[in-house]
């Protein structure tokens, strides 16, 4: 398995678990939060807590950075948005052109106007 799909895997199996894209979301809402604070709005134990991040940080989803005696985590949007890019994106674009078709013809059947 090459090492991008392998870093995809990984990305997949992070966003799998509502309790990851919470921690995600409250990072995108937060960003540059200790473990207590999440673990506050998580409402569980520090260790699942930490479990859980430790799988976005392996998925590169999540990185940390030490302030003086404080691990503060941050959102990584980078893998998500090459997810995007490989399976989302190319979906989309056809879904939008044929919209864009669609609005084309309907409005030149009614020249415009609704």
């Amino acid at each position: 398995m090459s090492k991008e799909m392998e870093g995809a895997d990984k990305v997949f199996k992070a966003l799998a678990d509502p309790n990851r894209r919470k921690v995600l979301d409250l990072l995108y809402t937060n960003n540059g939060q200790p473990l207590s604070s999440l673990c506050e709005e998580l409402d569980m134990q520090r260790q699942s807590a930490t479990q859980h991040i430790d799988i976005l940080i392996k998925a590169n989803l999540v990185s940390v950075v030490w302030k003086g005696r404080e691990k503060l985590h941050y959102i990584n949007p980078v893998p998500i948005y090459e997810v995007y890019e490989r399976w989302v994106r190319k979906f989309e674009q056809n879904r939008l052109g044929f919209l864009h078709d669609l609005k084309a013809q309907l409005e030149g059947e009614n020249h415009g106007k609704t």
